[in-house]
């Protein structure tokens, strides 16, 4: 019987010491999350500690809880806010966050219309129609959930765990869940789905456009990583081995082929700073690329290579330059434009008994002025990507070169709710001079929870 009294006297002192915690928060520390303990020691029961004590417990372990979630929060582009609610054990060894957000995008197509729910200059129609003249859209496929766990480990150290799923899994306003990140941090190391090593989240501004520049190179990789700080976090390396995506040009002569090795991601980051929150980055991609040559029936690979450098430049409280330029070969998945283009290789138009990697760079800047500092921004640049050619071009409707050019604004409501209006305007041109425009004006409304 006294066994039963204690557990009901623990579970009532963790409901009611969640419910402290969580309903603390006043109109001016709204945007801070709520925290919930949810478990407790025998020892910590009223038979042993008053119930002020508990409270007291609390408070400082939902301190333990947010620094946690605070000092492992990850900024740049398109990544997630803290967590609104957290759930943490009183003895800081684990703490779960769950957060999200609805997203809704208004997009008016005019004077071309881009053949994509995102604005990709690449599927810019190089001829005007009747059907490709106007377009409107009405999106909420970005919009987000995610969960996030810190465990504070005594062998381990502090371990992060983060998961997060958006909705574009199928057709496009098919609405079908779609895992975006899933991964696992430790002593330095990354395992798991997560964005490419070779992109730098913070060289680009925010976009309503989920695209973003056609320069910049976010995508997802399944990757192993290891990345590590030192001269006072002046410095930071990163390298690590990366599921290979190839998109190439086929004939009769060169068939697919299952890759075999992985992509191989390095970069250097030199920050600076009070809160080494500019810097400046250097990085490398290296890939073996594996087809079977028909004619010889033989296996071959054909060697790919990019560098690129990008910055995050904070000139002053109100002004913030971004940027970043590639160049390399048979690298399209880390060229933003050109990712499926199938432009990794192609047959050599002197020789289609042989194949050939193809040259390529790209480069973009950008700038964002605080107007009202974390209220109200506006953010403009330009982007371009390029195709070299290689032994001239084998098609004349190959992709030659594609622009970027943007300007929004953005408008904090609450601490949970902004909005967002922004106009593109892109093009695409040919091999054999055609060229086709496109623009965009796109309205959003976001809610955090």
């Amino acid at each position: 019987m006294k066994t039963i009294r204690h557990l009901v006297a623990i579970l009532a002192i963790v409901i009611f010491a969640g419910s402290v915690s969580a309903q603390t928060q006043s109109a001016d520390d709204a945007g801070q999350p709520a925290i919930y303990m949810v478990t407790v020691d025998a020892s910590e029961s009223p038979y042993y500690r008053s119930v002020g004590e508990i409270v007291a417990l609390n408070s400082v372990a939902a301190e333990y809880a947010q620094d946690d979630f605070e000092s492992t929060f990850r900024q740049g582009f398109q990544q997630v806010h803290p967590p609104k609610f957290i759930f943490s054990t009183r003895n800081n060894r684990f703490s779960l966050g769950i957060g999200g957000y609805i997203n809704l995008r208004t997009s008016y197509d005019m004077k071309g219309a881009v053949d994509n729910i995102d604005f990709v200059p690449y599927d810019i129609p190089m001829e005007a129609t009747y059907a490709n003249r106007q377009r409107i859209m009405m999106d909420a496929t970005t919009s987000r959930l995610f969960t996030k766990a810190v465990i504070n480990s005594p062998t381990l150290g502090q371990v992060v765990a983060f998961v997060d799923m958006d909705f574009r899994g199928g057709e496009e306003f098919s609405y079908t869940p779609h895992l975006r990140s899933a991964y696992v941090s430790l002593l330095g190391f990354t395992a798991g789905r997560d964005v490419t090593t070779f992109c730098d989240l913070k060289a680009a501004p925010e976009t309503i456009d989920h695209q973003g520049p056609n320069a910049y190179n976010f995508r997802f990789a399944t990757l192993l990583r290891y990345e590590a700080n030192f001269f006072q976090d002046h410095f930071k390396v990163g390298v690590a081995a990366e599921m290979p995506v190839v998109s190439g040009t086929y004939n009769d002569n060169f068939l697919p082929l299952a890759q075999r090795v992985p992509d191989v991601p390095v970069y250097l980051q030199f920050a600076w700073g009070e809160n080494r929150q500019s810097h400046f980055r250097a990085s490398a991609v290296f890939r073996n690329m594996y087809l079977h040559n028909a004619r010889t029936k033989e296996n071959t690979s054909l060697f790919g290579w990019g560098v690129q450098a990008s910055a995050h430049i904070e000139v002053c409280d109100y002004f913030t330059l971004y940027g970043n330029g590639v160049y390399g070969e048979g690298i399209t998945p880390y060229i933003q434009d050109l990712t499926g283009s199938g432009l990794d290789f192609t047959p050599n138009p002197e020789n289609p008994e042989k194949i050939q990697t193809m040259p390529m760079w790209a480069w973009q800047a950008a700038g964002q002025l605080s107007i009202i500092p974390s209220r109200f921004w506006i953010s403009g640049g330009y982007s371009t990507a390029y195709v070299d050619r290689n032994h001239g071009f084998y098609s004349e409707d190959q992709y030659r070169r594609g622009t970027y050019i943007f300007g929004n604004a953005f408008y904090q409501l609450t601490d949970n709710c902004r909005v967002a209006a922004e106009y593109l305007h892109g093009s695409r041109k040919n091999r054999n001079g055609n060229m086709g425009e496109a623009n965009r004006l796109s309205v959003m409304v976001q809610y955090n929870f």
